[in-house]
């Protein structure tokens, strides 16, 4: 049975001289992966290129519930995207994200929500011309949200220190280590209150990024059963060093 659903390109790799596996989260069937034709010629109905990560694509599949990998018969981008692809920063970004997503995102039911925050996330990154540094920041802060897992921004008071397993603030720090202190907890309430329309006018050093993405994977870590060690995380570090 043939389907039309949108879909972002988590993950792709190579499965033989023919075809391809992609991993992608989308609309209509939650996370699913497709076997792809690999282009043979000049003219194909899924070129490689739109399996870039974070691609936002239109696709024709063939869904089958009692299949485990399915079908891609034509593929188009949902609109054009040349800058991530091209811009060094974007680039990284999306390809850090993309790994967190394929990491996280493992149901194979529909969030509709989800879907419509992965995709606009994905239009912001490639329309923004200011604030692209803490991009990431943003993206995963509220992707916190549609894991179930956000922080209560409500419980914080100037000088409380953000405890970490219970993502609350608190009046004096926890009795167990995951916790930051009071000068790292200003900082991660910061990140609360940004979002992709004001990233552009909150400016942190490299030492302090680097701090706060360390920070939020670990309360990730935390949160999130079997979240593993971010290959691509080494590469986004060194851009910002």
């Amino acid at each position: 049975m043939l389907s039309k659903t949108r879909g972002i390109v988590l993950h792709a790799l190579p499965y033989s001289d023919r075809y391809s596996i992609v991993h992608a989260y989308t609309e209509s069937f939650g996370r699913a992966t497709y076997l792809v034709a690999r282009p043979q010629g000049r003219k194909t109905a899924v070129p490689r290129a739109l399996f870039l990560p974070l691609s936002a694509v239109e696709m024709e599949v063939e869904h089958l519930n009692t299949r485990d990998i399915h079908r891609i018969r034509e593929v188009k981008a949902c609109y054009p995207q040349t800058r991530i692809p091209t811009h060094p920063v974007k680039n990284i970004i999306a390809l850090f994200l993309a790994e967190i997503l394929y990491r996280t995102l493992r149901t194979k039911e529909p969030d509709v929500r989800l879907f419509g925050y992965l995709y606009e996330s994905v239009r912001w990154l490639e329309l923004s011309d200011e604030g692209v540094a803490n991009f990431h920041l943003v993206f995963l802060m509220d992707l916190a949200r549609y894991l179930g897992v956000y922080p209560n921004a409500d419980s914080y008071c100037p000088g409380s220190c953000f405890d970490m397993m219970n993502g609350i603030f608190t009046g004096m720090p926890p009795e167990h280590r995951h916790y930051l202190d009071r000068a790292e907890s200003i900082i991660f309430y910061r990140l609360l209150r940004m979002n992709y329309a004001n990233m552009a006018i909150y400016t942190f050093s490299g030492r302090e990024r680097s701090r706060i993405i360390c920070r939020i994977l670990e309360y990730y870590q935390l949160h999130l059963s079997d979240f593993p060690e971010i290959k691509s995380f080494a590469i986004l570090q060194s851009l910002f060093d």
